[in-house]
């Protein structure tokens, strides 16, 4: 989602460069590989100073989380104000596109920091299902308004052929997979038939 890649601009304040930098810096190497001098070094503070704002790696995790939870609940507000719950739909699918660079090199910004929480022993790993829950709520919300009786499993459907191609186009690094399956994605989102509802 371009509201989540780890291509942002820079916050100013110290705890906000810090969460930024553990954000891009767990998207490209993954919780385990990135360590807390890194994520001062790369947000220029002082290690000393991460203690001050996180008192555990844990607690930065959950910043991470609570950071990746605002861009996203930023981004499905925006597509809100998208006309039709079709449209809206789409604009959500065709999003991955924009971001597709970095979904080829490090997979989609979403699932990758969801299956590294879910791996992740620490404390952090109970936030693992929100970052998706989130999405996938908002989908299901789209297809209620189409008039989907089965709404949770249509988002469901959704997302789970998102993340998939997300994660194909990164084990091949072909972005053309993402945009082929985000057409049919597209061509594929429209309200049931009278006698499906």
């Amino acid at each position: 989602m371009s509201e989540v890649t780890d291509s942002m601009p820079r916050r100013t304040g110290k705890r906000e460069r810090l969460v930024d930098s553990a954000t891009a810096l767990v998207y490209r190497q993954g919780i385990e590989r990135t360590t807390l001098a890194q994520v001062a070094a790369d947000a220029d503070v002082p290690l000393g100073n991460v203690y001050y704002y996180f008192k555990s790696r844990d607690e930065l995790l959950r910043a991470v989380v609570d950071a990746r939870l605002d861009e996203i609940r930023g981004f499905l507000s925006e597509l809100d104000s998208v006309a039709s719950p079709q449209a809206r739909l789409r604009a959500l699918a065709q999003n991955w596109t924009t971001v597709a660079d970095d979904v080829v090199m490090y997979g989609c910004p979403i699932g990758s920091l969801t299956v590294e929480l879910n791996k992740h022993l620490g404390g952090a790993r109970d936030c693992g299902p929100l970052l998706l829950r989130e999405v996938v709520d908002w989908a299901a919300r789209q297809f209620r308004e189409l008039g989907y009786a089965d709404a949770e499993v249509q988002a469901e459907s959704l997302i789970a052929r998102i993340q998939g191609v997300a994660l194909l186009a990164s084990a091949f690094h072909d972005r053309s997979l993402l945009e082929r399956e985000f057409s049919s994605i597209e061509r594929g989102i429209r309200a049931p038939a009278k006698n499906a509802r």
